[in-house]
């Protein structure tokens, strides 16, 4: 019977799926950074309203889950095993972030359904991103 959980040769695929993580994270840091530099006063009414009725805490969340997820997909691209904990937060980050979202009165009531789904793609990518590398560790592929 073979164990499933025995070291396996790496997957042709790994290099492409780890590439693709890093770039939706290095996103993630690019909407991240547009947030923190952007004049609310440039913006049209309705972005407007949203931008300042985003609680510090939400956007907290955002940085964290980019940044982590940035060197979480950088360390997964270089195969090592911290990747998991960072993917982890990451995912816990934007976990938060959504629920932000979703829980602060002000800025629900300005979301479109289209924010709504792009911020459950964004969970969905997340927590594919952290399987991938729980699935990659598992296997053996991470050092």
């Amino acid at each position: 019977m073979e164990d499933q959980f025995t070291p396996r040769p790496v997957a042709g695929w790994y290099s492409i799926a780890a590439i693709g993580s890093l770039l939706f994270m290095l996103l993630g840091c690019v909407v991240y950074a547009m947030h923190l530099y952007t004049d609310p006063a440039s913006l049209p009414l309705d972005q407007r309203a949203m931008f300042e009725a985003e609680p510090r805490w939400v956007t907290t969340a955002l940085g964290i889950a980019a940044g982590a997820g940035t060197i979480g997909a950088v360390l997964l691209l270089l195969r090592r095993k911290s990747a998991v904990q960072l993917l982890l937060l990451s995912l816990v980050a934007t976990l938060v972030w959504f629920a932000g979202l979703v829980v602060a009165p002000r800025l629900r009531d300005l979301l479109s359904t289209t924010d709504i789904a792009a911020g459950i793609v964004v969970v969905a990518l997340s927590w594919t991103i952290f399987w991938f590398a729980r699935h990659s560790h598992q296997r053996g592929w991470l050092r």
